[in-house]
């Protein structure tokens, strides 16, 4: 099987991954206590004006019924309006979902510029003091809570050193990368351990296998060894577990998002669950799932070109 039908199979198996998130999402949002037209009028709105706009809004029809309209708008790409801001919300999306994908791209670089060294370096200096050192780290701000983390380094980052903004995204790309950097930070402090661990593991393993003695036999430098042998095969399960990372993170920039007051989808999604806005809701949760799925699968192509024996069929 070539890549491009690889590829083709697994957007085709999106399909009904996806139609079962709609389900599910849509049960929970009911199950949500209160209705939108309450929360829209206000709690001393009469029952009358609450009952209009329900009828107003398509809520007083079967759930049935309403979940059959929201997966036709969704078929036809049209996902509402939102209830909540009064705008389209494909366009309240398209603006907010880039300042997370803006996120979760800079936080991946950070991840790997931080374990990629500190992994190699553990490796390579096993047992002596700077693997225990970094071990010791790891094992740190493993257990430190993400959105602990973000408040600690806003307090000292940005409130008493000022070397940071407290919140917003700024203007350009330059504003923001600076104005990001502590949210990015944050998200990268709580992957690195893991991949570090990962990186360190597998390149101990390749390390004493033979075809790096092979290569050592044959008078190879070890500069050579390390980064032609040892690196690229130890990098295929640090990159399968920083796939996942990267999916895992789109539920992640929720709270880190939310701590840094950033205008991103996950502050939006918060925003309008309180608001019981439920097309943004839906919508939002319904593209974090394809944004998951379509990670996973570069995943997969990545590790196919890191590895010439995998075969995709």
């Amino acid at each position: 099987m070539s890549r491009g039908q690889f590829v083709a199979r697994r957007l085709i198996q999106m399909v009904p991954v996806l139609i079962g998130i709609t389900v599910i999402v849509f049960a929970l949002i009911q199950a949500i206590p209160g209705d939108p037209a309450t929360t829209m009028l206000g709690l001393q709105a009469r029952p009358e004006a609450v009952a209009a706009l329900n009828r107003e809004l398509g809520l007083d029809r079967p759930l049935w019924e309403q979940y059959a309209r929201y997966l036709g708008d969704v078929a036809t790409l049209d996902l509402g309006e939102s209830l909540k801001f009064k705008v389209a919300v494909a366009s309240l999306l398209q603006t907010r979902l880039a300042v997370s994908l803006f996120l979760i791209a800079y936080a991946t670089a950070l991840t790997i510029l931080i374990a990629l060294p500190l992994g190699i370096a553990a490796a390579l200096r096993k047992d002596g003091p700077f693997d225990q050192i970094v071990r010791a780290l790891l094992m740190v701000t493993m257990v430190m809570p993400g959105f602990w983390v973000g408040i600690l380094l806003l307090i000292v980052f940005s409130i008493r050193l000022g070397l940071f903004p407290v919140s917003g995204y700024g203007q350009g790309f330059g504003g923001h990368l600076y104005h990001l950097f502590l949210p990015a930070l944050t998200i990268a402090l709580s992957l690195s351990p893991i991949l570090v661990r990962s990186l360190r593991g597998s390149i101990l393993e390749a390390m004493g296998s033979d075809y790096v003695k092979t290569a050592r036999a044959k008078g190879l430098r070890e500069r050579a060894v390390v980064l032609a042998h040892v690196l690229r095969n130890a990098l295929i399960p640090a990159v399968t577990l920083l796939g996942l990372s990267v999916g895992y993170l789109m539920g992640g920039t929720v709270i880190i998002e939310n701590v840094f007051s950033l205008p991103g989808a996950g502050k939006l999604l918060v925003e309008s669950i309180g608001a019981r806005d439920y097309p943004v809701v839906q919508s939002t949760t319904l593209v974090f799932a394809a944004l998951v799925i379509l990670v996973n699968l570069a995943t997969d192509l990545v590790y196919s070109f890191l590895d010439p024996r995998v075969r995709l069929g």
